[in-house]
């Protein structure tokens, strides 16, 4: 079995409220992911693009919600995609500055 790309795993970092809570109290960042992708995976990919030694990983994966759309000729309804989100737990001392705002 041929190895993933990394840089298709990481989709994109999900930067909320929630999110800044548990990066400051649990040094625990959130990305949504492939939806494919195994822990492990995303373990190795997380370590590559960001340089930094991962602890832990969990994921969450989550169905798309039927989305009602009102237009001028009616009511159209639809089903927006499934997704995956990973929560990524550093070692003691690790951070990615990517994440850092302020």
């Amino acid at each position: 079995m041929r190895a993933r790309d990394i840089r298709f795993v990481v989709e994109r970092p999900m930067l909320t409220e929630k999110t800044a809570i548990l990066k400051e109290q649990k040094n625990r960042y959130v990305f949504r992911v492939d939806r494919s992708a195994n822990k492990r995976e995303i373990k190795q990919a997380v370590e590559k693009l960001f340089n930094v030694k991962v602890k832990d990983v969990r994921t969450a994966n989550y169905h798309g919600k039927r989305a009602v759309q009102m237009t001028k000729t009616g009511r159209h309804q639809g089903l927006r995609s499934d997704w995956k989100k990973a929560f990524v737990t550093l070692a003691e001392g690790q951070t990615i500055e990517a994440f850092d705002i302020s």
